[in-house]
């Protein structure tokens, strides 16, 4: 959420409020990205190595994004003055550090790097982990334990979807990435289309983790059960499909509701 308030702040001005959306932006960008990190290692100590401690480490991943995050932003203000990037005709529309080559060769290590090495944890984990429960599950099927196989594909359909982490942080920063080689290679050409590619995919990855995490069927049933509570009037506006559903919906839930007091009596 910090990092895109920065991000959309702009330009401030020059002075103190510069260097603090400078500074703040790269800070809160970096630790967004770590964040995904230590979701990944927890999901990977608790499926892979069965290790029911990932609570105790609750300490350590704050240490390890802060502290990292801070270091990253510090070694980049080294030697750098903040100026104003982004520039379409005489608008900026980023504080930003800039110094030439060195600049940007700064701004790529201490960004682009740990991004591009959580992308690559994230994945080697996740890859462990989907892989792990995809031999559970075949052990499951071998027992003909009907009880086992549900719980485990139950299991594989969340990881699966938890699995988009490294696509997600892909889909969001290639542009970025590409945007930033080509213009250390050529910094005198720069092309109109990549950079609105690098910002607009940049500012959407926070929808796409909405869409990838948010849309659970939890999320959906809940939505279906608020659109019940409207009035009649205002329901008709909604497609059919979303009716039918918000009705299918109740049924299973009442259906589920009776199963419970059945096992019960």
């Amino acid at each position: 959420m910090l990092c895109s308030f920065f991000s959309v702040v702009g330009d401030p001005s020059k002075g103190f409020f510069c260097y603090a959306q400078g500074y703040s932006t790269h800070f809160f960008c970096v630790a967004s990205f770590l964040w995904t990190t230590t979701i990944a290692f927890t999901l990977h100590r608790a499926v892979v190595k069965h290790k029911a401690d990932v609570e105790d480490f609750e300490p350590m991943f704050h240490l390890y994004v802060w502290g990292t995050s801070l270091v990253m932003t510090v070694v980049r203000s080294i030697g750098n003055e903040h100026g104003h990037v982004g520039n379409i005709g005489r608008v900026a529309a980023w504080c930003w550090t800039e110094t030439g080559r060195t600049g940007k060769a700064v701004h790529f290590f201490t960004f682009y790097a740990p991004l591009w090495g959580a992308i690559l944890f994230n994945g080697f984990t996740y890859f462990q982990v989907i892989r792990m429960l995809n031999n559970a599950t075949r052990m499951a099927v071998g027992m003909s334990d009907r009880g086992s196989q549900s719980d485990t594909r139950v299991d594989m359909k969340a990881l699966n979807r938890w699995g988009y982490y490294p696509l997600i942080l892909i889909g969001s920063w290639s542009f970025g990435t590409v945007n930033r080689i080509h213009d250390f290679i050529e910094p005198g050409h720069k092309l109109f289309w990549l950079s609105i590619l690098d910002v607009g995919m940049a500012a959407l990855m926070g929808l796409f983790n909405s869409i990838a995490y948010g849309l659970n069927s939890s999320v959906r049933r809940a939505i279906y059960e608020r659109l019940d509570l409207l009035p009649e009037s205002l329901r008709r506006c909604f497609p059919k499909k979303l009716k039918s559903r918000s009705q299918q919906q109740q049924h299973e839930s009442e259906l589920v509701s009776l199963r419970i007091e059945d096992q019960h009596q």
